[in-house]
């Protein structure tokens, strides 16, 4: 009789059945997962030792191991991110043996949920607000539910979670966000690299996230980024801060600018080096060799007491081809040059960046060949995000700004979002593929949400 039901079980749902054979510990359901640093298809059960963070593997064929992914370096930093899904209470380690201080999120409930079988967390994977809008069916997600625990699981190396107690905001994000987006770009890529031959030199590929300041785009695309390296597919991030003026060329925009707000500090068009951008996204996308090497720039933000410089090419990071694929983040990529009088109506001041964005497609936009738009519902979220990120710095004795200095610098933001963000949401970025374009709404507390 058994033999009779499980001929009527489809493919991906006996893995599921499979999976669902899971290791107990301490009353916690624990199932397979594979080894991301040898092969990751090659199943072996993982016990937590006793040490936060640190994973014994254990395989039936060998003797037991102990295991650690190096860290990821990576100019990107927690601290001072604000309220956040990654701080809660929810880390379940030893705190005689740890100096680590709990913190609570209060952007959704910090109630911990068990992931107590696999068919659970395919339930919660399947009731995603991205699964649909991305093409992922639940056959799919069945089929393939080794890579997204394998995925769930480097992700919580990455932001030092517990992968056995993730709170309600933990487990979203990672599996109604992070990991359905990287299951898309994996998508994306496979059918870029459909377009060439066997034999040829394929270019990596680049997609774009134009995204509010503040949404959490950067730690997205560092999710992201991490993916990809501990998949063994090199890439490259790159963000439109990077081709800021240098602090000379800004001061020279200010002058040129007496009394426009809007171009006195950086950040609207007009205070990016487009040619050092073009030159930059050029040479990255011919890294298609193994051997070939370069070095991305960066932008040292606490420069001249805040106003910013390029930092140091002796502190630029290098990347080595072949890459795959290109991140490519900003808050303003795939914005579109209005009629004068529309943006002359929203503030004055933007005559002259409309102006000056006429020459962004051909320096940014026209290399990107697949996009993701975070979508906002009030512009206005940026300076509670920006207020959020700079209380959480103060409160950790690190230099931040006063609510008055927030207001300001939000405010020579707001009115590019209130005129661009309207046509950008209704018609997609600047020479954009429609069916290369991920929209994706999130609340005010950054979580993805189905659009209405």
């Amino acid at each position: 009789m058994a033999v009779a039901t499980s001929s009527l079980i489809s493919p991906w749902q006996a893995t599921l059945q499979h999976y669902n054979n899971s290791f107990y510990l301490k009353d916690y359901p624990f199932p397979c997962h594979s080894n991301p640093i040898s092969n990751p298809f090659n199943f072996k059960r993982r016990i937590l030792s006793s040490k936060f963070n640190d994973h014994v593997l254990t395989d039936s064929s060998s003797s037991s191991k102990s295991s650690k992914l190096s860290p990821i370096h990576s100019h990107f930093s927690f601290s001072g991110c604000g309220c956040s899904w990654i701080q809660d209470n929810s880390v379940a380690h030893d705190s005689a043996t740890s100096n680590m201080t709990s913190k609570k999120c209060y952007a959704l409930p910090t109630k911990s949920v068990d992931v107590s079988s696999v068919s659970d967390l395919f339930e919660f994977i399947c009731s995603g607000p991205l699964v649909e809008k991305i093409g992922i069916t639940p056959e799919r997600v069945g089929e393939s539910i080794d890579k997204w625990l394998l995925y769930g699981s480097q992700l919580c190396r990455l932001f030092q979670l517990n992968e056995l107690k993730l709170t309600i905001p933990q487990k979203a994000r990672l599996y109604h966000y992070y990991i359905p987006v990287f299951v898309w770009c994996e998508d994306q890529i496979a059918l870029h690299n459909s377009k060439f031959k066997d034999g040829d030199e394929v270019p990596p590929l680049v997609i774009g996230f134009s995204a509010p300041q503040g949404c959490g785009k950067t730690t997205l695309v560092f999710a992201l980024e991490y993916l990809f390296r501990t998949t063994k597919r090199k890439s490259a991030t790159v963000s439109i801060d990077d081709f800021y003026l240098t602090a000379e060329g800004q001061a020279k925009l200010r002058e040129a600018n007496p009394g426009n707000a809007l171009l006195e500090l950086r950040g609207n068009a007009g205070s990016h080096d487009l040619p050092f951008s073009v030159e930059t996204l050029e040479a990255l996308t011919k890294l298609s060799k193994d051997g070939m090497k370069m070095k991305v720039p960066r932008y040292n933000k606490s420069a001249y007491s805040g106003r910013g410089d390029r930092a140091d090419a002796t502190t630029w990071p290098e990347v080595e081809g072949p890459l795959k694929v290109i991140l490519f983040e900003g808050w303003m990529l795939g914005f579109k040059p209005l009629p004068a009088e529309a943006v002359k109506a929203v503030d004055p001041q933007l005559e002259i960046v409309n102006k000056n964005l006429e020459a962004y497609y051909e320096a940014w936009d026209k290399y990107i060949n697949a996009w993701v738009v975070i979508k906002i519902k009030d512009p206005s979220y940026v300076y509670r995000w920006r207020l959020q990120a700079e209380i959480a710095m103060r409160q950790a004795g690190k230099a931040g700004m006063s609510d008055d200095e927030v207001n300001d610098f939000v405010s020579r933001y707001l009115p590019a979002y209130k005129a661009y963000l309207p046509t950008l949401y209704s018609e997609g970025p600047s020479g954009s593929d429609p069916d290369r374009v991920l929209a994706i709404d999130i609340d005010e507390e950054r979580n993805p949400i189905l659009a209405n």
